[in-house]
């Protein structure tokens, strides 16, 4: 049976889900298809020629290549095609955005047929990706004598494919939405059980919030002609969580417009909305399709007639409407005046929306389109030996003389690119930077391939340090779909560049370790930058950065990363923890005690958490930064000691090593490098070279934060709050109560320990909790199920090595076997313990999940609506985050223990503990 009756059929099978046919990608089926529209008597031709031109995902698939060297052909005249004229051709070929359709054009734009090369140098004019291979080209032509390529560089060291795009226009009307109320994540707009079909952009786009949802959107969409849907989260924060340019590649299909008649289901320009504004990683998303994110302010606190703010009975702060965008409000965004209006009724300022180099990625359909642009400017510039005019909005430099550099002002100075000024930059200031090391996770690795495919990319930026692509995500269940998808993906991002989880090859042992702790041990330098898919992304060494699919590609590809500096909050410790206090609650404390102090305003949110942290190890500290994903921070850096920093980088060699002894480097020998320059790092900071990474003494804060240990007296419990009156305050992470508030009769219905937030010393703990308990009851009874997955199989091996998995194994009724991974998820949990394999496990919730309804204590990171454990009829799914001994012993009780049974469960137990620094780490 030929590809396309195999394509017939899935397009019959894709019609009974309502879909349409899938955009093509290979080079086999699209070949028949180009076959059949050259046979003029072909029963197919007319079908074959409607999936050519509209069906045919461009960039670097292999089908673009066909479909660029088919569009050649017709334009030489070595085929001919009624329907597709010479003209229609370079238009088509003008819409498949780089790789083999650049090279195309460049052949026909320096050939010796003048007509075609004049013809391909004005389509080549609007383009903007072009790589190494293609300005070498250029270059040569250009230095060879050629008037075209002269032509050509003229254009771009002006700009033109920018300059002769339509302005921003200067309304914009849109009608509201309210897609919910308090903080929106991005498990709403692209759920994490979804996870697999996310590259399909049409199937996945059916999760987009509910069914009945996508058709209110369509009838506003119809009954408001002319205007734009924007999605708000009524009372919180639009897209918080998971970095998902799924998320906003959902809402655009809803309610964007399609970027390219000629590429199918790749819609642009979506408007979103929150109270509290956008979160920074969505934001980001939002600049990538070129959209729109308002910081609506349509709730405000209220105040008495003092000003003080009035407060509920519960200490929080009253609110009250500043004006109404109910569903259905029609309002329009003036994008010269930068305001908000209903009618001629002016409601809110929106300039931080509309900042110059926002409405540039308004402009040119998207952020990639803006960052490949200035290289190419700055490229034709260059060749011509001219000076490139200013077209761009000017990156911002702030200077503040005599001001000293926070720690990410530090890193960003130091991995600055062009940059014009000569003293150092401050927060605010916009900066490109070199990125260092980049992650890829595996289920949003798949877009970012595509991301790649469209970017006509080919091979990793010889400035990144090293890549990985995980395996994390898929690790709990080898079902179908992971089969499907992750094969294909290693592969491609091995041929890439990137180390992988699992071998293409089948040769070293596939290693679902979660992601953020690989790349905590391969950041090997406390001045690095990372960039990771995943918000999770928050290294305890260097600064990182949570992104979206599209974000990483482009840090792949370029090795750079764009954005402003941020700003800083300082975080230090006074007092001495409890013995019987795990650092977890600490963290917990943390985002209590910043509430408590600030009035409610969440001075974390969008900035850096300086975290002077520097008596903890990497791993422990990675508590911290891990958690302040949660605290809606743009990233954090953790401040270390000499001893400390070198103890925590010979750990990361020696775990690096052991991925090469598995046989996991490439040819490049990125590992290899990678401990060299750990090596390198501990050289310097032995021989007073280069101390740690610290800030300057007079630096200047937004805030400053000193966390009181002495008050930290009971473990902290994050509660999503599921029944609170108020819909907004659900789900936040900012509801952290102490163990007295459930009296010990909290029903838990599961527990689990795993995720990036536990480490080694957790695995240890649990260990040794089952023994205490048995010697003190005789025996370990669960009275709910307890699921444990160990982060890494590093830690595993440790383990094995220091007898506590022998422990763990004895108490267990279930232990994982690599060589017959489960393949279907798990939906039942019986009252024992689950060993399971490495890798994200319930914390992810896109593979298995706590029973519908339950009540869950985990040491897991969100707690959103249905993340962990769904609603069910009966009642609410809720998923309480805690420390891991306060887990096991919720799960060995079947309830929230009492203090007086926590306490007793601990004693002599080793708990993770942290003692501030005596000295003040400054530079």
């Amino acid at each position: 049976m030929s590809l396309y009756l195999d394509y017939l059929k899935e397009i019959e099978d894709r019609q009974d889900q309502g879909l349409n046919p899938k955009p093509i990608d290979g080079a086999e089926l699209l070949s028949e298809i180009i076959a059949q529209i050259k046979d003029t008597e072909n029963e197919y031709r007319k079908d074959s020629l409607h999936f050519f031109v509209y069906n045919t995902l461009p960039g670097t698939t292999s089908a673009a290549g066909q479909k660029a060297n088919f569009l050649k052909d017709i334009i030489l005249g070595v085929s001919a095609v009624e329907e597709i004229t010479t003209e229609f051709a370079f238009k088509l070929l003008s819409h498949m955005k780089g790789g083999p359709s650049i090279r195309v054009l460049l052949d026909l734009a320096l050939d010796d047929d003048v007509q075609v090369a004049l013809q391909a140098a004005e389509v080549l004019k609007t383009q903007v990706y072009l790589y190494d291979a293609d300005t070498e080209r250029l270059e040569a032509a250009y230095k060879g004598g050629s008037s075209i390529a002269k032509d050509l560089l003229e254009s771009y060291a002006k700009a033109e494919f920018f300059t002769k795009l339509p302005e921003v226009p200067e309304e914009v009307k849109v009608v509201t939405y309210i897609a919910g109320e308090g903080d929106i994540s991005t498990d709403l707009l692209s759920p994490g059980g979804e996870a697999h079909s996310r590259s399909d952009r049409e199937l996945h786009g059916k999760c987009l919030i509910t069914p009945e949802a996508q058709q209110e959107i369509s009838k506003l969409q119809a009954d408001h002609a002319g205007a734009r849907v924007m999605l708000i989260a009524e009372k919180g924060t639009m897209g918080v969580g998971s970095s998902r340019m799924s998320g906003i590649n959902n809402v655009a299909l809803w309610a964007g417009h399609q970027a390219s008649p000629y590429i199918p289901f790749v819609n642009i320009a979506p408007v979103v909305a929150g109270t509290n504004g956008i979160s920074p990683i969505f934001l980001t998303t939002v600049g990538v399709t070129g959209g729109i994110g308002i910081d609506l302010k349509n709730w405000v606190k209220k105040t008495d007639a003092d000003g003080k703010t009035v407060l509920d009975e519960n200490g929080d702060a009253v609110l009250e409407q500043a004006y109404s965008v109910e569903t259905g409000t029609v309002l329009t965004i003036n994008t010269v005046e930068k305001k908000l209006y209903n009618g001629d009724q002016e409601l809110v300022d929106v300039s931080s929306a509309f900042t110059p180099q926002k409405v540039e990625f308004m402009k040119a359909g998207g952020s990639y389109a803006i960052v490949f642009g200035k290289k190419l400017q700055t490229f034709a510039a260059k060749t011509l030996g001219v000076e490139a005019p200013v077209v761009f909005a000017p990156a911002k430099e702030i200077s503040n003389a005599g001001q000293g550099l926070t720690a990410v002002e530090k890193i960003f100075n130091r991995n600055a690119v062009g940059v014009a000024s000569t003293d150092p930059l401050h927060a605010g200031s916009d900066v490109r930077v070199e990125v260092n090391i980049v992650g890829s996770q595996d289920t949003t690795g798949l877009m970012t391939s595509q991301e790649l495919e469209a970017m006509a990319a080919t091979v990793i930026s010889p400035i990144v340090d090293g890549a990985y692509q995980s395996g994390c995500h898929t690790a709990s269940v080898w079902d179908k779909k992971a089969q499907a998808n992750i094969p294909k993906l290693m592969s491609f991002m091995h041929k890439f560049g990137l180390i992988t989880a699992r071998d293409p090859k089948g040769v070293y042992h596939p290693m679902t370790d979660v992601i953020h702790k690989v790349l905590n041990d391969l950041t090997v330098d406390d001045w690095d930058i990372t960039i990771g898919g995943d918000s999770h992304t928050r290294m305890s060494k260097g600064v990182a950065f949570g992104a979206d699919s599209g974000t990483v590609a482009l840090a792949l590809a370029t090795g750079e990363a764009t954005m402003p500096i941020p700003e800083s909050v300082k975080v230090t410790f006074k007092g001495q923890m409890k013995e019987h206090m795990d650092f977890r609650d600490v963290v917990h404390a943390t985002q209590l005690q910043m509430l408590q102090q600030f009035s409610g305003d969440n001075v974390f949110q969008g900035r850096i958490i300086e975290v002077h942290i520097g008596t903890l190890l990497a791993d422990q500290a990675f508590t911290f930064t891990d958690w302040t994903a949660e605290m809606k921070a743009k990233a954090s850096i953790c401040i270390s000691q000499d001893a400390t920093l070198i103890e925590s980088l010979e750990i990361a060699k020696s775990r690096i090593q052991i991925m090469i002894d598995k046989g996991m480097d490439n040819d490049t020998q990125v590992l290899q490098g990678l401990i060299d320059k750990a090596n390198k790092r501990i050289a310097q900071i032995q021989s007073g070279e280069q101390p740690p990474l610290a800030p300057d003494t007079d630096a200047k804060y937004f805030a400053e934060l000193v966390v009181d240990l002495d008050i930290i007296n009971q473990p902290m419990i994050a509660d999503p709050d599921v029944n609170n009156v108020d819909v907004s305050k659900r789900y936040t992470h900012d509801t952290i109560r102490d163990l007295d508030f459930y009296g010990g009769t909290k029903h838990v219905d599961l527990g689990f320990v795993g995720s990036c937030m536990v480490h080694k010393g957790d695995m240890k703990i649990l260990a040794q909790m089952l023994k205490n308990l048995e010697t003190q009851q005789g025996e370990v009874k669960f009275n709910a199920p307890l699921v444990v997955a160990a982060p890494t199989y590093n830690i595993i091996d440790e383990l094995k090595a220091e007898g506590d998995w022998d422990i763990l194994q004895k108490y267990s009724g279930f232990v994982f076997d690599d060589s017959a991974p489960k393949s279907a998820a798990r939906t039942e949990y019986e009252n024992m313990m689950y060993l399971e394999r490495p890798g994200c496990n319930l914390c992810m919730g896109n593979q298995e999940k706590a029973e519908k309804g339950d009540t869950v204590m985990a040491t897991s990171t969100r707690l959103f609506q249905g993340r962990v454990v769904a609603d069910s009829d009966r009642k609410k799914g809720e998923s309480l985050l805690g420390s891991t001994p306060l887990v096991v012993l919720s799960a060995i009780l079947g309830r929230i223990p009492t203090i007086e049974e926590y306490k007793a469960a601990v004693e002599g137990i080793n708990l993770t503990s942290f003692a501030p620094p005596v000295a003040e780490l400054t530079a």
